[in-house]
This record gives C-alpha cells, sequence and structure tokens, in this order.
C-alpha cells in the first residue's frame, strides 16, 4: 500500500466502507488541548513552518534530542529554516514513529504537499509551505474552522479573568473556544508560590483565602464564572495519588504551612490532594461539568533542563505508581458516600492501569447516566497501537458505542488531522471485528456507532450545545 494512501491505517473492507463512508465527513469537537486562546483571537500569520510547527512542540523535540540535534536547533535561538532542517533529517530516521504519519499527514491535509520530508526536499516544502502559510488561509482562526472544528476547549488557570474567550465568543461565529478549569497551582502547593498564587485567587474570586475552606469557596466562584463563559470540564494532573482523608483544622494546618513555604509530609500533601478532589467532585457535579482526571506521570524528571528550559519541553516520562487504581477506588468510594461522583474521565499515561480503571468505573457508574469513561491513548500513548489497545479495553469492559472518542491535546493549530488517525484506527478495529463475524455485518447500524464515537457523542456528553443529535429512525 502507498504511504498515506486513502486506506492508510485500513487493513479490511470493512474498514475503508465505515471511514469513507461514515467517520470521514464527521466534523470535530477538540474537548482537551493547550491552544493559546490569545493566539486565536489575535489571528496573527505564522512566518515560517518551523514557527507553526515546531515552535511548543514537545513531541518533536523528543525526537530531535534523540537524534543529537543541540538544543539551539530545537528550543534555542537557532536559525528557523536550519530548525526545520534538521527536524527533516531527524523524520529520516523515525520509521515507526506515529511523528512521522502525523507530520507527513498534516503536510499533505493543509499544504496539499504529497513529498516525503528529508534534507534534500526540505528547502523545496520550507519555500512552498512559507508562501501558503502567508495567505489568510492559514490564519489560526481559518485553521481550525476549515478543519470542521465546531468546539476547541483550551487550558486554563481557575484565576484567569479569560479575556480572549470573551473577545471570541462576541465575535467568532463559526467555532467555540471555551474555557477548561484546570487548578495546577492548587495542587502543586509545595514549589514555594502556593502563598502569591492565593492572594491572585483571592483578588479574582473576591474570597479572602486562609483556611482551606476558603479555597473552596474561591474555587467554587471560578466554576461560577467559567459555567457563564461556557465552561463544561475541568481537567486534573494527579502525577501521582494517594487517598488520605483529614479534618478541617488539619487541613487548615497544612494549608498555613503551605502558605509560609514550610515543607509538608508526604501523609499532610496526601490529605489535602484528597480532601480538594473530593470538593471538585462535588463541584463538578454541581455544575453538571465532567471531570478529566490524567494521572501516572513524572513530569519534568531532568532538573538541569527544568532549570534552564523550562517545564512542558518534553522531559516528562511515564509514572510507576503501581497502585494508583486502587488508591483511586478509595476516593470514588469516599465520593459516592455523598453521591457526589460526577462525569469523568480517567487517562494514565502507563497502559498497565487501564484494565483496572476500566472494571474500576463500572462499579460507579451512575443512575441513569454513564459518567465516568476510560480516556483515549493519552500522550505517550497516542499511537495506532496505543488508540487499539484502549479501544479493546473499553469494549471489553463498557460500552464502547458511548465513547467521547478522540481530542488532540495538543499546542499546534495544525494538530487535527490526528482526529482523522484516530477515526481510521477505529474504523480499522471495529471493521475486524465485523469481518470475523463479532458484530453485525450492518453498515447503517455500525456507521451510526462510528459516527457517534466520531463526534455525536462527545456532542451530547459536554452540553456545550443547547440542541442535541436525534437518532435516526
Amino acid at each position: 500500500m502507498k504511504f498515506l494512501s486513502e486506506d492508510f491505517l485500513l487493513d479490511n473492507e470493512t474498514a475503508k466502507s465505515l471511514f469513507h463512508n461514515h467517520a470521514e465527513k464527521m466534523p470535530i469537537i477538540d474537548y482537551h488541548c493547550h491552544l493559546d486562546p490569545k493566539e486565536i483571537y489575535e489571528n496573527k500569520k505564522y512566518d515560517n513552518l518551523t514557527q507553526i510547527w515546531l515552535g511548543g512542540d514537545h513531541y518533536k523535540w523528543r525526537l530531535l534530542r534523540a537524534n543529537g540535534v543541540p538544543e539551539k536547533l530545537i528550543t534555542g535561538d537557532g536559525d528557523d529554516y536550519e530548525k526545520f532542517l534538521a527536524f527533516a533529517k531527524t523524520l529520516e530516521s523515525s520509521f515507526g514513529n506515529p511523528i512521522y504519519e502525523w507530520t507527513h499527514l498534516e503536510l499533505k491535509r493543509f499544504f496539499r504537499i504529497d513529498k516525503l520530508i528529508s534534507r534534500e526536499t526540505a528547502r523545496e516544502i520550507y519555500d512552498q509551505a512559507n508562501q501558503l502559510l502567508a495567505t489568510d488561509a492559514f490564519t489560526p482562526r481559518n485553521l481550525i474552522k476549515n478543519s470542521n472544528v465546531k468546539v476547541v476547549c483550551t487550558t486554563d488557570d481557575p484565576a484567569s479573568e479569560l479575556p480572549y474567550h470573551k473577545l471570541l465568543a462576541a465575535e467568532e461565529k463559526n467555532f467555540k473556544v471555551l474555557p477548561a478549569l484546570r487548578p495546577d497551582n492548587l495542587i502543586t502547593i509545595t514549589n514555594g508560590h502556593f502563598a502569591d498564587y492565593l492572594t491572585e485567587l483571592s483578588a479574582v474570586s473576591g474570597v479572602s483565602i486562609k483556611t482551606f475552606d476558603d479555597i473552596i469557596k474561591a474555587l467554587s466562584q471560578r466554576f461560577e464564572f467559567f459555567s457563564q463563559m461556557g465552561g463544561r470540564l475541568s481537567d486534573h494532573s494527579l502525577s501521582t495519588y494517594y487517598f488520605a482523608q483529614a479534618d478541617k483544622a488539619t487541613l487548615d494546618q497544612i494549608v498555613a504551612k503551605a502558605m509560609a513555604n514550610q515543607g509538608l509530609t508526604d501523609l499532610e500533601y496526601n490529605q489535602y490532594m484528597t480532601e480538594l478532589m473530593l470538593e471538585i467532585m462535588k463541584l463538578n457535579q454541581k455544575y453538571d461539568w465532567t471531570m478529566q482526571l490524567h494521572v501516572n506521570v513524572n513530569r519534568s524528571i531532568n532538573g538541569p533542563a527544568l532549570r534552564t528550559i523550562g517545564k512542558d519541553t518534553g522531559f516528562d516520562s511515564m509514572g510507576t505508581q503501581a497502585n494508583i487504581s486502587e488508591e483511586l477506588t478509595k476516593l470514588f468510594s469516599k465520593a459516592a458516600e455523598s453521591s457526589s461522583i460526577p462525569k469523568t474521565i480517567l487517562y494514565s499515561l502507563n497502559q498497565n492501569d487501564w484494565l483496572e480503571l476500566a472494571v474500576m468505573i463500572g462499579c460507579f457508574q451512575g443512575d441513569g447516566v454513564q459518567q465516568l469513561q476510560l480516556g483515549a491513548g493519552w500522550w505517550f500513548n497516542d499511537t495506532a497501537e496505543g488508540m487499539e489497545k484502549q479501544l479493546q479495553t473499553f469494549a471489553s469492559q463498557s460500552l464502547l458505542p458511548n465513547f467521547v472518542g478522540m481530542l488532540t491535546d495538543s499546542r499546534s493549530f495544525l494538530s487535527y488531522p490526528r482526529h482523522e488517525y484516530f477515526r481510521r484506527v477505529l474504523c480499522n478495529f471495529i471493521g475486524g471485528l465485523v469481518e470475523v463475524g463479532r458484530i453485525p455485518d450492518d453498515e447503517a447500524l455500525v456507521g451510526k456507532m462510528i459516527e457517534n464515537i466520531s463526534y455525536n457523542n462527545v456532542h451530547d456528553y459536554f452540553g456545550f450545545f443547547e440542541d442535541k443529535i436525534k437518532e435516526s429512525d
């Protein structure tokens, strides 16, 4: 089969029909990404391919480092074309890595350039792409609109006033840009900046913060504000998690110590995190939001790189907390006592957790609503093999036809072909089940399921729109 042919990743006839007749046509809702709302609003054109393709993309930066490229040509002040040339040379050695496929797919879909990227073709591709980047079709808003994206959910601190979301809501009519609340600064309370952050949160919420309850009052106000701005999700990075409860007096002592930049014991931090997450679950349920939990990841493990380059630059790895599913079970069991489990999507960076999580969440599904889901293959699992394993796990332990599908989790406006990539994997997986007789050979029935996972489910699950997708007769 030709590289990236119209049927790539589709190895059976049913899969081909499902993709081309059903998945291919569906719009996109990108319910979790790291795009900058300011960049979307300002809608500035990019000067060259390096800026839009390599700027902020730590997936690609990791490959460049693995190929021995100096940091000057990765995150440094090196010449933009020299950076692109270094990337082109690196791609020559990246067969089997999804970035090789994604990059060429983006080149083909956005720029209509059907060439292999190499040191020999680098200059031609760079110049041709740069000519297109100078046109209006390649502004951030047009890239989103022309990718048939209906909603973009950014990742936003609770203390944000969301100024660019307000501006976009007033003038952008082709798609929605909505906030998703991510309280990292209420989680990383031992980094020496907790008191400063609480001052910021206090100012924006109008709540004087001195106690744990004050934090929750301020956070509740921010949930209300984000809801008014169209927010429907919260997102939480739990690199590790251990269940440990505490009374209010103990929590207030922990908050006071953290504000004074005094060291916390592991028990104290776990107590704070447990009670914070229990309250966040209540807030998600109160506002009918969906809570996303990203777990079992080791962040910024290269200390010198963190100090010189910063966080989110490609120095994170898979977590290995073996009992994290057990600890999360304790959290959900406690929340169940007060009937405060919200709609939840669970992602683990360690595939060893997937089956345990999928089985666990089946014990906490709500009365009359499917609340909990195993999230799409995340980060290092965002590969054809990882996607298929996640689909297999979800299907075997829950209801795959109810799955809310793919997200980009990206900082790049050129990442939307990842939805196509996922849909091809999905169709191939389902097509394989049809062809071995495990599910009915009924294209209308199975095709509807493909359309639902691609778009309809996410449309209805999060409530971004007032209307609901109607089931066909």
